[in-house]
C-alpha cells in the first residue's frame, strides 16, 4: 500500500536524515581507519543503492515480466547498461591501468559449478523475491521480507564455501577473457552486436504479444525534484549504474560485487561461535583468507553493501515511501527462506551473482558471464512457474487467465 507525502512528513523527513547521518558518520570512522578511498567507496554504493531504488531497477522483476507478459523494457535496459559498461571497461582493462591505477577484470572459470549455481540462483531470484543488489535496495527501502531473504542468502553464501571445493573441481573450460583473446576493438564489437541482437529480439516478441511497446512509466516530478524523489526512467538507472561500476574499477582495481561479502558475514559469525572455518579450502585461498583475516571495514565489498542500503534508505525516504510493515505471509516468508538459501549458495558456485558475474562479468569480458546468463535465466523460468505457490496473488492471477 503506497503512502502519501502529506500522510507522514516526519517519515520522509527521518529517513533521509538517517542515512545521511550513518553516511557521514561511517565515512568519518572509514577515513581514519582506512582511508579516503574507503570513504569514496562508501559513497560510489550510496549512489548505487538510490539509482537502484529511484529507477527500481530490477534484475529479477524485469526478467519476471519478459517470461511471463514479454514486457521487455526492462531486459532492453539492461542491454544499454552492458553496452555503457563494455564501452568504459575494455579499453582499460585491455591496458590494464586506468587513471595510473592496476585494474583486472572480474574473469571466472566456466563449467559445471557455474551452470548449477547460477540456475539455482535464478530460481532463488524468483522465490527469494530479488538478486543481490534487488535484496540490499529493497531491504533499504523498508521491505521487511527481504530481510529474510538477505539472512538465509548469508547462510546459504557460507555453506557453499565450505562445499566450494568439490565444486570448484568439476569439470570447466579456464577463465577466459574475450579481451584478452580477441582484442578490445573485435571484443566490443561481438559484445555490442550481441547486446543489440537480444533488444532487438525483445522487441519482436513484446510486438508481437501487445502490439506496441508498453509506454514509459511517467512521473509527477520534473528535473531535478524528480532526480531527488523519482521515479527515474530506466535508462537513467542503466547509464547510472554502468557509470558507477567504471567508478568501482578505478577506485577498487575491479569491477562491483555484491555477494563475497555475504559469505565473509556468514564466516566471521560462524567464526565467532567457534567454528573453525579457518579450515575450510575456500578460506585458505589467499585473497579469502586475507579478508577473513582483516577487520570488515577494510572489506571494499562490505563497505559499498552498506552504501548501498543506506543509499536506498535515502531515496525511499525522499520518495516519502519508506514505510516498512512486519505483516509478512507465511508461505511468503517460506519463499524468502527458500530463495535466500539458493541465492546465497548458488552465487559462490558461480562466482558470483547478477552483479559479480552477470553485469560485472560481461563488462570484464568474461565467458563464464554469458553461461551465467543463459543458465540464470533457464532458472528463472523454472522460478517463475514456482512463485504462484507461494504468492495468493499470483495464484489468482494464473486461474484467472485459464493458465
Amino acid at each position: 500500500m503506497g503512502l502519501s507525502l502529506s500522510a507522514a512528513p516526519e517519515r520522509r523527513l527521518g529517513a533521509p536524515l538517517v542515512a545521511l547521518s550513518l553516511l557521514v558518520v561511517g565515512a568519518v570512522f572509514l577515513n581514519a581507519s582506512v582511508g579516503i578511498k574507503q570513504v569514496l567507496l562508501l559513497i560510489v554504493g550510496a549512489a548505487l543503492g538510490l539509482t537502484l531504488y529511484h529507477a527500481a531497477f530490477g534484475f529479477t522483476s524485469a526478467w519476471r515480466v519478459f517470461i511471463n507478459e514479454r514486457r521487455g523494457a526492462g531486459l532492453r535496459a539492461q542491454m544499454v547498461m552492458l553496452a555503457i559498461a563494455v564501452l568504459l571497461f575494455f579499453p582499460a582493462l585491455g591496458a590494464g591501468t586506468l587513471f595510473g591505477q592496476p585494474v583486472t577484470g572480474l574473469v571466472a572459470p566456466a563449467g559445471v559449478s557455474v551452470v548449477f549455481g547460477a540456475f539455482i540462483f535464478g530460481i532463488g531470484m524468483q522465490m527469494g523475491g530479488g538478486c543481490a543488489s534487488g535484496t540490499l535496495f529493497t531491504v533499504g527501502g523498508g521491505n521487511a521480507r527481504m530481510l529474510v531473504t538477505l539472512l538465509f542468502f548469508i547462510i546459504g553464501s557460507v555453506t557453499a564455501t565450505h562445499h566450494a571445493d568439490w565444486w570448484f573441481a568439476l569439470p570447466s573450460f579456464p577463465a577466459t577473457s574475450v579481451v584478452q583473446t580477441f582484442g578490445v576493438a573485435p571484443a566490443l564489437v561481438l559484445n555490442l552486436v550481441v547486446f543489440g541482437l537480444i533488444a532487438w529480439g525483445t522487441v519482436v516478441l513484446e510486438k508481437r504479444r501487445h502490439g506496441a511497446l508498453e509506454a514509459p512509466a511517467g512521473s509527477q516530478h520534473e528535473g531535478l525534484r524528480r532526480f531527488l524523489r523519482g521515479p527515474w526512467p530506466l535508462v537513467w538507472g542503466a547509464i547510472g549504474l554502468a557509470l558507477l561500476n567504471y567508478a568501482t574499477l578505478a577506485l577498487a582495481g575491479r569491477p562491483w560485487g555484491i555477494t563475497s561479502a555475504f559469505a565473509l558475514w556468514g564466516a566471521k559469525t560462524l567464526s565467532g561461535l567457534g567454528v573453525d572455518v579457518g579450515s575450510w579450502a575456500f578460506w585458505q585461498m589467499p585473497g579469502n583468507a586475507k579478508a577473513l583475516a582483516a577487520p570488515l571495514w577494510e572489506d571494499v565489498t562490505t563497505v559499498m553493501d552498506i552504501g548501498i542500503v543506506l543509499g536506498a534508505l535515502l531515496a525511499a525516504g525522499l520518495a516519502g515511501r519508506f514505510a516498512p510493515s512486519l505483516k509478512i505471509p507465511l508461505r511468503s516468508l517460506l519463499a524468502a527462506v527458500i530463495g535466500g538459501l539458493l541465492l546465497g549458495y548458488g552465487s559462490r558456485l558461480a562466482y558470483g551473482c547478477n552483479i559479480g558475474a552477470y553485469f560485472s562479468g560481461i563488462a570484464s569480458g568474461s565467458v563464464h558471464g554469458w553461461l551465467w546468463l543463459v543458465a540464470a535465466y533457464a532458472g528463472n523460468v523454472v522460478g517463475v512457474r514456482i512463485r504462484p505457490l507461494f504468492f495468493v496473488a499470483e495464484r489468482k492471477s494464473v486461474a484467472a487467465s485459464g493458465g
